[in-house]
């Protein structure tokens, strides 16, 4: 009998404890960036388990995940750098890297974080663990005699981060394979005016870099970047007439589908259809205004659309197949972001002006849930921790 009970009493503490153990692949941030705080995320039970404070300016904020998905970096605009636990709802740590800057990427390995700098333009390279910087890499243009705006940093193989120079117009990649302290950089100039943003596909073989200052794409094979950066899509753009764009559209989040690229139209009201393997435009979907984010379901079969003002509140989404809209919502004024769970049944939105996340069926369209949230605007779950360009 004394075994008995020890054996219950063993059980008894073992349950204990392992209702106090959770993973973290269903967790994720909303960022609500008027308060400088985060709504923290369950997405199995589509429940807020709290609010996170004192990040800071969280202006056209972005977060990255480590690679055990237990840890948020988040990039303010102030130059703040932030850890969150996500077990613990918790701050671990926070720095001011810079004095203005716009995102940021984990390496391969998940040891080191990159940060893309405005203000002093360049990009700075910190110990995922300590947030310790590890290296500093001005953004120094010859033409320019200083600092350029470093844009578009992204995340590829063997430890390489890539990323634009605003006002140089060049593309560096960042090597850090051999030496972090010293990473080699190779730098490919006159990509093309004004890069703004980029993007690099899912299996981290294209960069994509958006282009302001002119029409087209400059594009970057990482496989070989030996062959240097070369121009395309020349009809991509605000074209002659100089349409007005009341945001640029993100590319980040391209959505790729098969050997398909759908890609916001720049001041149009459509999205454009790119072939991948010859990088030329195949054809265009009409959508209800001008498109900010194209996003694809994780399977691929349907795209979600969001729109800059005045369409913002608008929500469409697109059937891959037959390239039809198949369904247009209204969630409320300024649709800012959206996010789909890890294998795509359900999205989130975040509703900027009704103050609210917006959880939503993908196969039926059904509104699933309501959550309270201040002003909200970027969504990040921890899915994204296994993906390149993210």
């Amino acid at each position: 009998m004394m075994l008995a009970g020890g054996l219950l009493l063993a059980l008894s503490a073992g349950l204990a404890q392992a209702g106090e153990l959770r993973g973290t692949g269903d967790l994720g941030i909303a960022v609500e960036r008027a308060k400088g705080s985060l709504q923290w995320l369950d997405t199995t039970h589509k429940t807020v388990l709290g609010r996170i404070e004192g990040l800071g300016d969280l202006s056209h904020a972005s977060a990255v995940f480590s690679r055990d998905a237990r840890y948020a970096y988040v990039f303010g605009r102030d130059g703040g750098l932030t850890k969150v636990d996500l077990l613990t709802g918790k701050i671990v740590n926070r720095i001011i890297q810079s004095g203005n800057s716009i995102g940021g990427a984990i390496s391969q390995d998940g040891r080191y974080i990159a940060a893309a700098n405005y203000t002093p333009g360049g990009v700075k390279i910190f110990d995922a663990e300590t947030l310790e910087l590890v290296v500093d890499i001005p953004a120094w243009s010859e033409e320019l005699k200083g600092l350029s705006r470093v844009v578009g940093l992204e995340d590829a193989t063997d430890n390489r981060f890539v990323f634009s120079l605003f006002d140089a117009g060049e593309i560096w990649i960042a090597d850090l394979s051999d030496d972090p302290k010293q990473p080699k950089l190779t730098k490919f100039k006159n990509i093309g005016r004004e890069p703004y943003d980029a993007l690099v596909t899912p299996d981290a073989r294209w960069y994509i870099a958006g282009l302001f200052g002119e029409d087209g794409i400059a594009v970057l094979d990482l496989w070989q970047p030996e062959k240097g950066v070369r121009r395309a899509l020349p009809d991509y753009g605000r074209g002659q007439e100089k349409l007005p764009v009341y945001k640029m559209p993100h590319l980040e989040t391209w959505a790729v589908s098969g050997n398909l690229a759908f890609i916001p139209g720049v001041g149009r009201h459509e999205v454009v259809i790119v072939d991948i393997e010859t990088w030329q435009k195949v054809g265009t979907i009409p959508v209800a205004g001008q498109p900010v984010f194209v996003m694809a379901r994780p399977d691929g079969r349907q795209l979600w659309v969001n729109f800059a003002f005045p369409h913002y509140d608008t929500v469409q989404v697109i059937d891959v197949p037959s390239r039809q809209i198949v369904h247009t919502m209204k969630p409320g004024k300024a649709v800012l972001h959206m996010e789909f769970t890890p294998r795509g049944e359900a999205v989130w939105l975040s509703v900027r002006d009704g103050n609210r996340l917006e959880v939503y069926d993908t196969r039926s369209f059904r509104k699933l849930t309501e959550l309270p949230a201040d002003a909200p605007s970027g969504i990040f779950f921890t899915s994204r921790a296994h993906r390149f360009g993210l």
